[in-house]
């Protein structure tokens, strides 16, 4: 079990009534989501850099929106469980927590090569709500009342408990057996205002309602969105059709069931995780030759060598090659392998795909350009077969339609790393 930090007192200021927690949701009609920056940070990305725009958790990078955690640090989340008077857990927080626990932590550390950590302090009790489970009537498209309904009554709930002013994240987390608890109704839900507890803003919080157990990394992936991170996945209009046809199973954000699912390099840069030398960015015409590290290699992990053999030593070398190509958009290239969280990964290769900063988390910000349109790979394990072998395989060429650009996969280092020819012409 995780080292918790103590539980919040009643004695000074600290305990903030209930009724003075009800008064600051009672105010809010409806969550809703922030769908612009408010402040903004610096941040060193250089010319092939997007800028961020008013778009729901942007792709740009060029500064951080100072609203979200930046997940550059060690941060603390705290995990509270819900029961309800209509239903007796049949598990315990102890299993509930292990469903995400170390698996959530272990991907982020692994996916930011140990710059981050996101520590878990999960209570060991249920905090009991006032009302039903079937009372908050909880889907997936939550009704914005019924939702600051679940939210008012369960921070009151929870606070005489837990000194929130001590957390970077809040989950929420529902007794999976209550009758009223949809498993499809998981999400982060974004303040417009944010609510005050213990002297501290709370801007968001993980709604979990997952089965148990639970959808794989679905913690890691709405743990995403608290570090504006957008949804890559496509929703069908009538939910009937195909939702990850933007970018398969090449990114946490669009399924945590992919095979590959480390974050993109892009995203990478965003959160942090890539330091400037680590980015190529490709501004003029002409030919560029680099050597490519796979993205999910970090320092001390095995990845296949040119032999194939286990070969060591990568790590702090380039990541991804960006190339601009419109004032909101830009090609990536970046090499994936089976290593770190894309050890089952289907196929090796160049991934090739489109970023655009003006797209709305949900409305395909980044997608993947299929380098094999014609052909699918591993349908009885990937989440999109025919996204599954999109990279540029080694000593293939491709040229992005659309464009002039052109990637090369030439060879492989004895380390592993991909030597990488890209000519825009």
């Amino acid at each position: 079990m995780p080292r918790q930090f103590p539980l919040k007192t009643f004695r000074g200021s600290r305990l903030r009534s209930t009724a003075a927690v009800c008064t600051t949701l009672s105010a809010l009609a409806a969550t809703s989501l922030i769908t612009g920056p408010s402040v903004a940070e610096p941040f060193s990305a250089g010319p092939c850099a997007l800028r961020r725009t008013e778009a729901h958790h942007s792709e740009g990078l060029d500064t951080w929106n100072a609203a979200y955690p930046r997940p550059a640090r060690r941060l603390d989340a705290v995990m509270v469980f819900l029961s309800f008077p209509d239903s007796a857990p049949r598990t315990t927080p102890a299993q509930l927590t292990a469903d995400h626990f170390p698996a959530t932590s272990r991907f982020f550390e692994r996916a930011s090569y140990g710059r981050f950590t996101l520590r878990p302090h999960p209570l060991r009790h249920w905090i009991r709500m006032p009302k039903p489970s079937t009372a908050y009537a909880i889907q997936r498209d939550w009704r914005p009342e019924d939702r600051a309904a679940y939210l008012r009554d369960a921070l009151a709930a929870a606070d005489p408990a837990v000194d929130f002013s001590r957390y970077d994240v809040v989950y929420f987390v529902a007794d999976p057996d209550a009758p009223g608890v949809d498993s499809d109704a998981t999400k982060v839900v974004n303040l417009d205002t944010p609510l005050r507890a213990d002297g501290a803003d709370v801007r968001r919080v993980v709604t979990v309602f997952e089965k148990h157990p639970p959808d794989r990394l679905v913690l890691a992936h709405e743990t995403g969105h608290v570090f504006d991170l957008p949804d890559l996945y496509h929703r069908p209009v009538d939910g009937k059709g195909d939702w990850d046809t933007y970018v398969g199973d090449w990114d946490l954000m669009g399924s945590q069931f992919g095979l590959a699912p480390d974050l993109f390099g892009w995203h990478k840069w965003k959160l942090g995780w890539l330091e400037p030398r680590q980015v190529v960015c490709v501004r003029d015409s002409g030919t560029t030759r680099l050597t490519l590290e796979p993205l999910g290699a970090g320092p001390g992990l095995p990845v296949t060598g040119a032999a194939g053999a286990p070969a060591f030593g990568l790590g702090h070398g380039t990541k991804l090659v960006v190339v601009r190509t419109g004032p909101d958009s830009v090609l990536a290239f970046e090499a994936r392998g089976p290593v770190g969280n894309d050890v089952a990964t289907c196929r090796s290769g160049i991934l090739v795909y489109r970023v655009r900063s003006g797209a709305q988390s949900g409305d395909g910000p980044v997608q993947v350009i299929d380098a094999h349109p014609h052909t699918e790979a591993c349908w009885e394990n990937s989440v999109y077969p025919p996204l599954a072998d999109a990279p540029v395989a080694l000593g293939e060429s491709f040229t992005v339609p659309g464009t002039k650009v052109r990637v090369e996969a030439e060879g492989r280092t004895a380390s592993g790393a991909w030597t990488v020819k890209i000519t825009v012409g």
